[in-house]
């Protein structure tokens, strides 16, 4: 079963996420409270897989959900391999939909210059929030449609 691993949040952009006991996903915003919500209307939410985050941990690097500075960590799903225009259901009542897929990495994020190394670029997805809710670590993820 695909599941939520970890809701994250920050103030700034360009830092390390925090996680949340749960979060609030706002339609056409983004995760409530984030430094990235509301800042453009193709990336309000970003997702990482927890599969990157183990990839680099088997790498040697001490990372962990939210240093990648991704909202919302997911497990048992393969993110990269969703076209643009899935669409994504979490827990009862979260609809997303994928819209874009990898990103122009900026070298003054905080992963990158802790380690020089980052994922996001071409494992992070995009998403915006069609219908809003609760989101919490545990919840379950399915795919509503492809493409």
């Amino acid at each position: 079963m695909a599941k939520i691993i970890a809701v994250c949040s920050s103030k700034e952009k360009g830092t390390k996420k925090e996680a949340l006991v749960e979060g609030i996903l706002k339609e056409g915003y983004g995760l409530v409270g984030d430094a990235h919500a509301d800042c453009c209307t193709h990336r309000q939410v970003s997702l990482l897989a927890m599969e990157s985050i183990d990839k680099m941990r088997k790498l040697g690097f001490e990372v962990s959900p939210g240093d990648f500075a991704e909202n919302l960590t997911t497990q048992g799903v393969e993110l990269v391999s969703l076209p643009v225009g899935t669409r994504i259901s979490i827990g009862q009542d979260v609809l997303l939909e994928v819209t874009q897929i990898g990103k122009q990495c900026h070298n003054g994020c905080a992963i990158y210059r802790q380690i020089g190394k980052c994922v996001m670029p071409k494992e992070g997805v995009f998403v915006k929030v069609v219908r809003g809710g609760f989101v919490r670590a545990g919840d379950r993820v399915r795919i509503e449609k492809n493409g």
